[in-house]
């Protein structure tokens, strides 16, 4: 009865040490030296694709997820009223440009009586002075000469006028190609189609969305490390990232840019003690060749600031 105590006392120390290894074990495993560790939301870089011109959608190869090559066609717009602006900028123009022919054959006509009108002066002179013809002649030779000079400085001066409303028109029928080739609008890179905003038969105004792409090729990270672990950050450093949905799989990545003025942790970090310090933002560039990672996934990022530093075979989250 006197070592009664014992086993009580045995029991305590049992659980103790259970906690104690329990502990040990569960406890997450602290970050290795020459990393830092970051997280944020993956992000890629989005192109609105909008419509140039007005009208009705004909047809549309948009669907959300697929793929798309720069310059491939993916909305046509109702192309009629841009044809008939060209049909009718075009006529205008073969018809002044008929004009400017036919005053041209005008010009070389005139031209040709001016000069001979000329000559006529000389001749006329020439007799007045050896008393042949008279000053009547001189006068009337004079006269059909200025006659002619006359005649051919309007048709010079409409001929002016006329090369200034080509170049009007022309000008018109390039801006009226250029608007019906807009119908036609078509991917600006290789992407991936990420929004869909119109759909076939919808009427559609110049400005309006047609679609939002992204490059899922070229993705990006932004962490943010705090003031005094700046120094360790250099472009271009390696770095891990892993994401919820595949767990199991790190993607390779590197560090792209850093912030050049300093602020406080955005509340999306989740670690609550580091949203009160100043940290500064480093965007990190993602490579995702097979495009499994998407924008707005959480993630998980490690940089590594030693290049000695070898590369574990898991990478933990700290969490403190």
């Amino acid at each position: 009865m006197k070592r009664s105590w014992i086993w009580p006392l045995i029991a305590v120390f049992a659980v103790a040490a259970l906690s104690f290894v329990v502990f040990v074990v569960l406890r997450p495993p602290r970050l290795p030296q020459g990393f830092q560790y970051g997280s944020g939301h993956i992000e890629g870089t989005q192109v609105r694709l909008a419509a140039e011109v007005g009208g009705r959608v004909l047809e549309h190869s948009l669907t959300e997820g697929s793929r798309v090559q720069r310059g491939q066609r993916l909305v046509v717009i109702d192309p009629e009223l841009g044809r008939d602006i060209v049909r009718a900028s075009q006529g205008e123009l073969d018809a002044l440009r008929n004009s400017r022919a036919a005053i041209d054959a005008q010009i070389a006509t005139w031209s040709h009586h001016a000069e001979t009108a000329r000559q006529q002066v000389d001749r006329v002179r020439k007799l007045v002075e050896t008393k042949v013809a008279s000053q009547l002649n001189l006068d009337q030779a004079s006269d059909a000469a200025r006659q002619a000079e006359g005649q051919l400085g309007q048709l010079r001066s409409q001929r002016q006028a006329i090369d200034a409303q080509i170049a009007s028109a022309e000008a018109r029928s390039s801006t009226a190609l250029t608007q019906l080739a807009r119908t036609e609008v078509s991917a600006p890179q290789d992407a991936t189609v990420l929004v869909r905003a119109a759909q076939t038969g919808e009427v559609v105004q110049p400005g309006q969305s047609l679609a939002i792409l992204v490059d899922l090729t070229q993705l990006k990270l932004k962490v943010y490390v705090p003031s005094d672990r700046l120094g360790a950050i250099r472009l271009e450093q390696p770095v891990k990232v892993r994401v919820d949905s595949y767990p199991e799989r790190y993607f390779d990545a590197r560090v792209a840019r850093v912030d050049d003025y300093a602020q406080f942790t955005p509340r999306d970090i989740h670690l609550p003690q580091e949203r009160t310090q100043m940290v500064y933002g480093v965007e990190l560039a993602l490579n995702n060749p097979d495009g499994v990672l998407k924008p707005g996934m959480p993630a998980d990022a490690w940089i590594r600031i030693d290049d000695k530093a070898p590369w574990p075979i898991q990478l933990p989250v700290p969490r403190e």
